[in-house]
């Protein structure tokens, strides 16, 4: 099977994963705030520090399953285009304390957890 269409049907499943998880979360706590939103894309953060560490460092993958992984699966499991248009309307509606926290948690929490996922991988 060709890469483009493995890192494709990978997408899908994170795509899927992304809708799944994101809408649990909006209806346990709502959606004044985008909770789901920023819970993937704060998981995908660290699911992809530990995994670029295990899969680019630590084993010997090949480039096809990085990219399946990395690219199709965790690249549309996070959502930042969602994120963009999310603060974007809390702007547009007012809620700029809101907003800036949306900003600095997905923004600085999610590098600091790709951090964490790449070290606590370099630890095992």
């Amino acid at each position: 099977m060709s890469k483009l269409l493995l890192v494709g049907l990978a997408g899908l499943v994170g795509t899927l994963s992304r809708y799944w998880l994101s809408g649990v979360v909006s209806r346990r706590y709502g959606d004044t705030f985008p909770f789901g939103t920023l819970l993937v894309n704060l998981g995908g953060c660290f699911l992809v520090g530990l995994l670029f560490y295990l899969l680019q460092e630590r084993a010997t993958v090949n480039e096809t399953v990085r990219a399946v992984i990395l690219i199709g699966l965790l690249g549309r499991f996070t959502t930042f285009s969602s994120f963009g248009l999310q603060t974007f309307t809390m702007l547009q509606d007012g809620k700029f304390g809101l907003a800036a926290l949306n900003m600095a948690a997905s923004n600085l929490v999610g590098l600091l957890l790709v951090w964490a996922g790449y070290t606590l991988a370099k630890v095992f």
